[in-house]
């Protein structure tokens, strides 16, 4: 794994010594520089999952997408870190996200001077290499001077300390809806990893009916392989028919459902309450205190609603981006008038023609 931002190729095991308030910023390259940044995501209070080496590399693994990631050091401690990468897209020309595909990303730091110097060396690299913008995704804002995107916004709660207490958590509607799917329609929620493959199904089946594409498998693969007892694995089934399914990664004290799908062709109005209601569940049984919807455009009504109505508040998320001078940053949000035609087409498909051509989009489209 290679980056283009150091500016010295001295191993971080033995980093050089900083005096001043400044940091060195240096590129993530060797295996004590990746055990450095694991470490300090894993002791950072704004740590998230999206932060971390594991989902980066896997990112990199599946997608093929460049590693800029940076570090800075100060007195040979570890003082920051800005997870950083390149996308090379059909669609917009060359990108840089922190982090594709992720909910929250952008820069972890100590104080205000690291975080200024990761990412003045960011947005520098971005002058030199042509990129039309570097895309932040922190959960809070990062700097004033940067373009605010306040389109997004996260839906998180505390959970309460016992599974019965799930039962008042929740408003009276969701509670009614999970119930009724699993006394009145006969559901009944699992919890296997190897069930991995059918919620990959139902969520490129679900992915295909709202116009938009969907990761190849291979992602899931390889972040299931790669955090494994922090994915958790949940497919809904009706006698033996899975009709909802969920692939959920917990960090910390936190459970976070990611990825989700639905079988339309089953009439299970209550499928989808009953999946993250187990989630919960699971999540209570397990010690862990938060449960994160993650993200949601506001424009998006649909999901945008149904996370309200579980009784979770809005949060508008921090988004920001910076475009060097004289370039522009793209649109890939599917409200862009550009993509509405493929939107319409889109259902109609095969499935096996969209998961097909979705996996080659999503190289080009950082989620």
């Amino acid at each position: 794994m290679t980056g283009t931002t150091a500016t010295t190729t001295r191993a971080v095991d033995t980093p050089p010594r900083s005096t001043a308030a400044t940091p060195l910023i240096r590129a993530i390259k060797t295996d004590a520089d990746f055990q450095a940044w694991s470490r300090y995501v894993e002791r950072s209070p704004g740590g998230t999952l999206f932060h971390h080496p594991q989902w980066c590399r896997c990112v990199e693994d599946v997608f093929g997408h460049e590693p800029r990631h940076l570090a800075g050091w100060r007195d040979g401690r570890c003082v920051g870190v800005l997870p950083l990468l390149e996308l090379r897209s059909a669609l917009a020309g060359l990108l840089l996200v922190s982090v594709p595909y992720g909910t929250y990303g952008g820069v972890l730091a100590d104080d205000d001077a690291a975080g200024s110097a990761l990412l003045s060396a960011a947005f520098r690299y971005a002058d030199r290499c042509g990129a039309r913008s570097v895309e932040l995704r922190s959960a809070q804002p990062a700097d004033p001077a940067l373009i605010d995107d306040q389109r997004y916004a996260s839906f998180v709660k505390r959970l309460p300390l016992e599974v019965n207490a799930l039962r008042t958590f929740l408003p009276r509607k969701a509670r009614a809806a999970a119930r009724q799917a699993r006394d009145r329609d006969g559901l009944t929620a699992r919890h296997d990893a190897a069930l991995l493959p059918t919620v990959w199904r139902l969520y490129a089946r679900s992915m295909r009916r709202l116009g938009s594409i969907a990761y190849p498998y291979r992602f899931f693969a390889a972040l299931l392989e790669s955090l494994g007892s922090r994915a958790w694995v949940t497919v809904v089934f009706r006698d033996e028919r899975p009709v909802a399914g969920l692939l959920s990664f917990v960090f910390r004290d936190t459970v976070l459902p990611y990825f989700a799908g639905l079988d339309e062709r089953v009439r299970c109005p209550g499928a989808a309450n009953l999946i993250y209601l187990s989630a919960m569940e699971r999540a209570v049984r397990s010690g862990l205190t938060q449960f994160d919807f993650g993200r949601t455009r506001r424009e998006n009504s649909g999901p945008f609603a149904f996370k309200t109505n579980q009784g979770f508040e809005p949060r508008t998320l921090g988004y920001q981006r910076y475009v060097p001078p004289g370039r522009t940053a793209p649109d890939l949000t599917p409200s862009n008038p550009r993509f509405a035609l493929a939107r319409r087409v889109w259902p109609r498909l095969p499935l096996c023609v969209t998961t097909r051509v979705g996996g080659w989009l999503s190289r080009s489209i950082p989620g």
